[in-house]
């Protein structure tokens, strides 16, 4: 009797197999999506209705960087400047607009930082053009903060291209890649003297002896990944090897890599070509390579932006396996967010501990991710 059974059930058994096999990719993409808009719902949410203050800013005592970095992330998931909370904080940032140009909050020590995240949330806040003369000013005031001839920088010096926080402290690829995004964003093309001489700056941040590297640390640890800085002696937030070399790190890695992009070299120069090597060695969505739990989410924003421009699908890691790259952050992203909607990271260095800061960073590295889907 309970083989008759079997029998009898076996063909719709199996058409029930055949259908649950063909729906299943439909059903996983639209449940992928269906998670991915839930999370980020639940990250708008929480800055516009708890992380905001009255006065439309974000984390104000840490300067209108957060303000901007916020602003950008709902911007880039469908607010518009016409949202109440978009057009609070704008409002804000712009009481910030100083003669010369620049944004920042007076007595800055981070005029480039805060100049380059607020030009970033203009340029997408301007739809209409409302913002058009704000936007060449700061572009203006960046290009002025540059290393270059007007401080007294020829060619070959390390400083020379570079951007620092904005006091002329020395130059560092943190500062110089925001600052190339920011002008980027703002109408600056690729061959721009600006975006060339920040160019000059990032290929000496690379451990790749090359014609566009000659340095002392370039031979002592010539893995193709990005550290800290050339200038003032040199320096990685990862340390040095045991010769005196400057340690490559992931989200410098992929700051790099965007930053020559941006700047318009190939995918065949060698400069990118060691770089995409040493991430093919290093990819890792849990941790920021060489650096652990430390700015994870600034690497993570890096991650995205700078795989987004390198405009591949799958990124092929060294043991050869092709890697979804998109939905492999998107889906680790995911998994670390708070009940309340935020992010934070317990590494607290680099102002991380911050709600506010980390939920931006991971809806531009969300926003980025899902590219495709939006």
């Amino acid at each position: 009797m309970t083989l008759l059974l079997a029998n009898r059930w076996r063909p719709v058994f199996a058409a029930m197999l055949t259908a649950s096999l063909l729906i299943s990719p439909v059903a996983l993409r639209a449940a992928d999506n269906s998670a991915y808009e839930k999370s980020v719902e639940k990250a708008v949410n929480y800055l516009t209705n708890q992380g905001q203050a009255s006065d439309g800013t974000f984390s104000s005592n840490t300067g209108i960087g957060v303000t901007a970095i916020c602003t950008l992330g709902l911007l880039e998931h469908g607010r518009t400047p016409l949202d109440r909370a978009v057009k609070k904080a704008l409002a804000a940032m712009e009481k910030h607009v100083k003669p010369d140009g620049g944004i920042y909050v007076a007595g800055t020590r981070h005029r480039n930082y805060e100049t380059c995240l607020s030009l970033l949330a203009f340029s997408a806040a301007n739809k209409d053009g409302q913002y058009d003369q704000l936007i060449a000013n700061a572009n203006a005031f960046l290009k002025g903060l540059q290393w270059d001839e007007k401080e007294g920088k020829s060619e070959d010096d390390p400083a020379y291209g570079g951007a620092g926080y904005g006091s002329h402290s020395r130059p560092d690829m943190s500062n110089t890649t925001f600052l190339m995004e920011a002008l980027k964003a703002s109408g600056t093309a690729a061959d721009d003297p600006a975006m060339q001489k920040a160019l000059i700056f990032v290929s000496r941040c690379q451990n790749l002896e090359s014609p566009h590297n000659q340095f002392e640390f370039a031979p002592k640890n010539p893995d193709g990944g990005f550290y800290y800085t050339i200038a003032a002696g040199g320096s990685s937030q990862a340390g040095t090897t045991e010769n005196g070399g400057l340690r490559s790190y992931g989200s410098m890695t992929y700051a790099g890599l965007k930053s020559m992009i941006y700047a318009g070299v190939d995918k065949d120069d060698e400069r990118v070509k060691a770089a995409v090597a040493w991430l093919a060695k290093n990819y890792d969505t849990k941790q920021n390579p060489g650096m652990g739990e430390t700015g994870l989410y600034y690497y993570y924003q890096t991650v995205a932006k700078a795989l987004d421009a390198y405009g591949e699908d799958k990124f092929v890691t060294a043991d050869g396996k092709q890697h979804d790259w998109r939905a492999e952050f998107t889906d680790q992203l995911i998994s670390l967010q708070k009940e309340n909607g935020s992010w934070v990271n317990e590494a607290e260095r680099w102002m991380e501990g911050d709600p506010n800061l980390v939920t931006g960073y991971t809806l531009l590295a969300l926003a980025h991710l899902n590219k495709d889907d939006k």
